[in-house]
């Protein structure tokens, strides 16, 4: 299983002030527990130093019957004088226990009580060093002890020791309050941390709040609004208020240079529509003198009557460009196309059969389904729509190519209007410009006289008037134009919203 992520700042701010609190808290904790447990067994080792060897001392000649065994049912009869109770004392000859005995505490202060060490317990106490200085051991059926050793008057090791049972209990004691207390203050401080981390960082999510904001809106075309900058957060935070004045600072770059680009944009549009409209008038002049000259029943010279039928010809395509310079002035000025119920089958239809008609040496194939595929939108530009995708193909690719225009409802609501031909496909340096203005089949400024190099470019502005979209996918061996538009079902009598 995938470990979770802190994938807020704020998250990670808490969390790290708790594993900073916990790693203190813990420090003093250990701090505490040790000091107190060392202090404690020091206290022990002053009282094993200032009683002394007295009490094992007293176990070197033990009181004992005629016939060997001590006359007080096993009670070993030891100077208790300043002894606490459970005191052991030890008697070791050779490394072997001869005596061993505890002093009892309660009612019967005093009373000394034999104790059995095993082997283990001999051996633990033998190897206690006679220096004067406190031992820690582990003695069987006793627990833990506090042992000083000394050097007998027979030769042999007189050990006396305190149970360390009382220092254990109060660090233990420590160990919970210490734990209780400091995890009721990390519960406390993360709480409070998070309250904390979350109003000092509030400026910092309006900051983001407003960022997003900004990342919904449509940047690349259009007039832009820009929503309230972030809101100024002196004097509460110095480095968050760096942040807000250059993040305002910056969205009001950005605005102006938004600002400064609609206004190049309707001033270009406005230029490209004005221009187109008033060259209408002087390219038909021309192509109309052109055409009269060319009917003169006089005699002319070939190279005269050459020449006018280039100027008639130009006339022409510079006629068709001005008209699709005008179009797409129109369309980027956002002016409204009608919305009827086109059925795009009959489009279809009416589209290929001019296109047999223009390229005969094309093989011209239809894919239609059995119910029309009808979409709200505006006739005659939907036409010029199709007409652009089937002059494409009839003019960039080599006679004999197959050429499908389909229609056909799409799953995502809809309809999937595509143009498909097997032609040689398109260049990889012409793919991501393809729907821009003035691209040619040769390149952008092709002069081959074969297009104005508006014809895509008009059926992606057409087809985002309708709220649709224009994509190509190509590959050596088949070239695929693909228009989607709202689709409106055909038991509606209304255009879809």
């Amino acid at each position: 299983m995938r470990r979770p992520r802190l994938h807020t700042l704020r998250a990670r701010l808490t969390v790290g002030l708790l594993v900073l609190l916990a790693v203190g808290c813990a420090a003093v904790g250990a701090a505490a527990v040790l000091e107190l447990g060392g202090f404690l067994t020091d206290r022990l080792d002053q009282q094993l130093s200032v009683t002394g060897s007295t009490f094992a001392a007293s176990l070197e000649h033990p009181a004992t019957g005629h016939d060997g065994h001590d006359d007080h049912d096993g009670d070993e009869r030891g100077d208790t004088r300043r002894q606490a109770a459970e005191t052991i004392g030890v008697r070791l000859v050779g490394g072997d226990v001869t005596n061993a005995a505890v002093v009892r505490g309660g009612d019967e202060a005093g009373d000394v009580n034999a104790v059995d060490l095993g082997g283990a317990d001999a051996r633990a106490l033998a190897a206690v060093p006679r220096d004067g200085r406190g031992h820690s051991v582990e003695l069987s059926g006793l627990g833990g002890y506090r042992v000083m050793a000394w050097q007998g008057r027979d030769g042999d090791t007189l050990v006396t020791g305190l149970p360390l049972e009382p220092v254990e209990a109060a660090v233990h004691r420590l160990e919970l309050v210490a734990g209780s207390v400091f995890g009721l203050a990390l519960t406390g401080a993360g709480v409070m941390g998070a309250l904390w981390v979350r109003w000092s960082l509030r400026p910092l999510s309006r900051i983001a709040d407003t960022a997003a904001k900004v990342s919904e809106l449509p940047l690349a075309s259009g007039e832009v609004a820009l929503p309230a900058r972030a809101p100024d957060t002196r004097p509460r935070s110095a480095e968050v208020d760096r942040v807000t004045v250059a993040f305002n600072r910056m969205l009001g770059h950005v605005e102006n240079a938004l600002t400064q680009r609609q206004r190049s944009e309707e001033r270009l549009r406005s230029f490209s529509a004005d221009a187109s409209h008033e060259l209408r008038t002087p390219v038909a002049s021309v192509r109309g003198h052109a055409e009269l000259a060319l009917l003169h029943p006089g005699p002319v010279p070939p190279e005269v009557t050459r020449a006018l039928e280039r100027i008639a010809a130009e006339s022409t395509r510079m006629g068709a460009m001005v008209d699709d310079l005008l179009l797409l002035a129109r369309l980027d000025a956002g002016r409204p196309l009608q919305r009827d119920s086109v059925d795009l089958t009959l489009l279809v239809l009416d589209a290929v059969t001019d296109a047999r008609a223009a390229g005969p040496e094309h093989h011209w194939f239809l894919e239609l389904p059995e119910e029309p595929v009808l979409v709200p939108g505006d006739e005659h530009r939907l036409h010029q729509l199709l007409a652009n995708l089937t002059s494409n193909a009839r003019l960039h690719t080599p006679p004999g190519t197959a050429v499908t225009v389909g229609v056909a409802p799409g799953d995502d609501g809809t309809a999937h209007l595509t143009v498909t031909d097997d032609g040689p496909g398109i260049p990889a340096g012409l793919r991501g410009d393809l729907f821009e203005r003035f691209v040619h089949g040769e390149g952008p400024r092709s002069t081959d006289g074969g297009g104005t190099g508006l014809g895509l470019s008009i059926v992606a502005a057409v087809a985002a008037a309708h709220g649709g979209t224009a994509t190509v996918t190509t590959d050596q061996d088949t070239t695929r134009f693909t228009i989607r538009l709202p689709y409106q079902p055909p038991d509606t009598g209304h255009p879809s919203p």
